[in-house]
């Protein structure tokens, strides 16, 4: 049938999964750091996502697309509440759900922590994306790291083996509600950048970061190298 349906811009999406949250019949889900209407017959038109939507990138279109199946609907909220009763009070975005980490030491970790003070490795101030000039001295011949807000806290050698010997940079999508891409393109473009470390948590809305800055580098025009490095939830590397 023809009928009113949401339509998701993927150039304009960043990924920070507000839209999802805000569709209480979760026909939203976040792949590969963008939003994507996956289940259009849980689409009911009515557009409660469309405000949510830092960017612009959710609009209204009129196709042939399945009718709303309330009762689908309906049953997947049921299976979803069972879901988060039986793990948790949590609902709505994953990265978000609370958990206590359990951390064990022995007496030989103990034993080698370091008793000197450890020294701040932060080279230049403001560190938050928003915040930063796009020039500065600091900028030229410059390492540049940039990093989801949440990986100093969650790895503990976060200074010493990221920070140290590079420009810091750092945001959350989600919080921001902003899309990075812009300001950091004029800083690649108007800086000479030797290379680009975006570190990141696990979660799915910290895909918003990793988007922006990987579209930063390619608007820039300049071929530079650059990694990404996954952090999970209890502090280790896994990408």
């Amino acid at each position: 049938m023809i009928r009113k349906i949401i339509r998701i811009d993927k150039e304009k999406c960043n990924g920070c999964g507000a839209c999802a949250d805000a569709c209480h019949e979760g026909a939203i889900d976040i792949i590969n750091g963008k939003a994507e209407l996956v289940r259009e017959h849980f689409c009911d038109g009515l557009g409660d996502c469309l405000p949510e939507c830092p960017t612009g990138a959710i609009s209204f279109e009129e196709r042939e697309a399945p009718a709303y199946d309330e009762e689908a609907v309906k049953e997947a909220q049921r299976k979803v509440f069972a879901k988060n009763q039986a793990m948790s009070t949590h609902t709505g975005c994953p990265g978000s759900r609370s958990m206590q980490i359990q951390r064990f030491e022995t007496p030989e970790t103990i034993k080698s922590t370091p008793s000197v003070e450890q020294l701040s490795k932060l080279q230049n101030w403001p560190v938050q994306i928003k915040l930063a000039p796009v020039s500065a001295p600091y900028f030229d011949g410059a390492k540049l790291l940039i990093a989801a807000d949440c990986t100093a806290y969650a790895y503990a050698s976060f200074h010493q083996d990221f920070i140290q010997n590079k420009v810091t940079l750092i945001g959350c999508p989600k919080l921001d509600q902003v899309d990075y891409s812009e300001k950091l393109t004029a800083i690649i473009q108007n800086n000479n950048i030797q290379s680009v470390t975006i570190v990141r948590m696990e979660v799915p809305c910290c895909g918003g970061l990793e988007m922006a800055a990987k579209k930063a580098l390619q608007n820039s025009g300049k071929f530079i190298p650059w990694q990404v490095v996954t952090i999970s939830i209890d502090g280790k590397i896994i990408e």
